[in-house]
């Protein structure tokens, strides 16, 4: 439930950001247009014009507008039904990759350090040493170390069985949540490409209408279409590379798991042979 509610308030927060960030910039255009036009009226003061001369207007161009204007007015241009669901998409999927990211970074642990702690402990404090040890320790290994300490007067093959198990529970809960950004992934470019069909079949229904193939009379439909696909096809790309690096976090996780389980089973079975 804790987790649920960290990442709606992690998605609240992307999306209210995104609201501050557009209010803003609105504001500072606002402001920039009324300068420009008070400049404009002292400038028309001070210079007599004459009556027989054209003022001429600079129209403006796409050059003078900022990237932000441009996203806003393609995005506007991309039907806001179907470009609203690719942008949910786009803020679920980094809300959760961003939830992995922290939760796996939280997760890692020098192996090798704990280890050493871990022999040490033993060596000089006994089996209750060590959990002290694994106890104040935070990431999966730890956890794994614990649940072989809790075992060690059962056998060194109960050991084995119980870390081999304990370790892949450990290992879904890394991988929660990685179905549903791979989900993101897929769904987003198929909202675009149905919306390229939708914006096909607008433009068709526009020929069927007036009679008449002109490309006046399709470009609406044509934009939207391929509006819609290009912004599905960059959510995908973007969220396709969270999900290549949390895999490859959780690869890197799971190798260190198997290793240092290998190193505690060979640290008990030295210790189990001192003891006798």
């Amino acid at each position: 439930m804790k987790r649920l509610i960290a990442f709606l308030t992690l998605a609240g927060m992307l999306t209210i950001g995104i609201t501050n960030v557009t209010f803003a910039q609105d504001e500072v255009q606002d402001t920039s247009a009324v300068e420009t036009t008070d400049t404009t009226a002292v400038a028309e003061e001070a210079t007599p014009v004459d009556e027989g001369t054209t003022v001429m207007e600079e129209p403006l161009t796409e050059e003078s507008k900022s990237f932000h204007q441009v996203l806003k007015e393609k995005f506007i241009e991309g039907s806001p039904g179907f470009m609203g669901i690719v942008l949910v998409c786009l803020i679920l999927g980094l809300a959760l990759s961003i939830e992995r990211i922290i939760y796996l970074n939280l997760s890692t642990t020098n192996t090798q350090k704990l280890l050493n702690k871990v022999e040490t402990s033993l060596e000089n404090g006994g089996v209750e040493a060590a959990k002290e040890v694994c106890k104040n320790t935070k990431g999966p290994v730890a956890g794994i170390f614990l649940q072989g300490l809790d075992r060690t007067n059962e056998g060194l093959d109960v050991v084995e069985k119980s870390i081999i198990s304990y370790g892949g529970v450990l290992m879904g809960r890394l991988e929660k949540g990685l179905s549903w950004i791979a989900l993101f992934i897929a769904l987003a470019p198929m909202l675009g490409f149905m919306g390229t069909v939708i914006g096909m079949i607008m433009a068709f229904d526009m020929i069927a209408v007036v009679g008449d193939i002109s490309p006046a009379i399709v470009a609406v439909g044509i934009k939207v279409a391929l509006l819609t696909t290009v912004f599905g096809l960059i959510v995908a790309i973007i969220l396709q590379i969270f999900y290549n690096y949390i895999v490859s976090k959780v690869d890197s996780l799971v190798n260190d798991m198997e290793d240092s389980s290998i190193t505690f089973v060979d640290i008990l079975a030295k210790h189990a042979n001192k003891n006798k």
